[in-house]
């Protein structure tokens, strides 16, 4: 037997197997205890419960332990088996919005949001096949790239997760992540993990600095055998081979060689996907 709780019904909790009261009995009984000094202390209150006492420097571990968790949880609970991975820029407008584009160089670039809305599609239709365990696709959960990646896989009647973050001037979640997997992190080296720790595949569109930092973060893993080898796909090598001089990496001795075929180069949603369908893991 099963029960969910009525404030979060993605909370799944096993049978009890043991005659002790459980945490929610006496968080509730805690609520209705007489109001007096010794009860408003903030050293009666029940540790887990208790924020101020939560967010002590000194509970670093435990949050960092809660933010690798509760998304693990949820996604277990959902059945998610494997995901798709849409890193991209935030800045980038749909063709609609290119006017408005800061630089015409960015409003050159707003096809891509094109062709991150029509991949997440073509994906989430293949995850449909599975009761969405497979091919999930998986961003950012902003604006750009990453709201053209939700909004696919919405168009294509699918869910879709959302690793968003704590940021001083950062907006909130796009309306095209499915709500009840929209996650919200702190600390950004578990957000990274759990981008990667169900991923089928990862592509990658232009993007700034947040993009570089996640795609370079997730190459050094496979590149190390951190990581098994998954097809990494960028898509618009005009942009990437203009911003980042690969060959010269080879070149200059800083990167094997061997290193430049971790990573596959295309243009289109359609390139992307015959990649991905014909994957071959390599041998060790």
């Amino acid at each position: 037997m099963r029960r969910f709780l009525p404030e979060d019904r993605m909370t799944e909790l096993d049978e009890r197997s043991h005659p002790f009261r459980d945490s929610h009995q006496d968080v509730e009984a805690a609520r209705t205890i007489p109001d007096t000094a010794q009860t408003r202390a903030p050293a009666y209150r029940l540790a887990f419960t208790d924020s101020e006492f939560l967010l002590r420097e000194e509970l670093r571990p435990v949050r960092l332990q809660l933010e690798l968790l509760k998304p693990q949880m949820i996604m277990d609970a959902r059945g998610i088996r494997s995901t798709v991975v849409m890193f991209g820029g935030a800045r980038i407008p749909s063709p609609d919005r290119r006017e408005g584009a800061r630089t015409p160089a960015l409003a050159a670039l707003s096809h891509y949001y094109d062709e991150a809305r029509r991949f997440a599609r073509l994906m989430t239709e293949r995850s449909l096949k599975s009761y969405g365990a497979e091919d999930v696709i998986c961003t950012g959960g902003g604006p750009g790239v990453m709201e053209a990646g939700n909004l696919g896989a919405h168009e294509a009647g699918g869910a879709s997760i959302g690793l968003s973050i704590v940021l001083p001037h950062e907006q909130t979640p796009n309306a095209y992540v499915t709500p009840d997997l929209c996650f919200n992190f702190h600390y950004f080296a578990i957000r990274k993990m759990h981008f990667l720790m169900r991923a089928k595949a990862v592509t990658v569109f232009p993007g700034g600095f947040g993009t570089m930092d996640e795609m370079f973060e997730a190459l050094t893993l496979i590149q190390t055998g951190r990581m098994r080898r998954i097809p990494f796909i960028l898509f618009g090598p005009e942009f990437w081979h203009k911003v980042i001089n690969w060959e010269a990496l080879a070149e200059a001795g800083t990167i094997s060689p061997e290193d430049l075929e971790l990573i596959s180069f295309v243009e289109s949603a359609d390139e992307a996907v015959e990649i991905i369908d014909n994957w071959v893991v390599p041998c060790p």
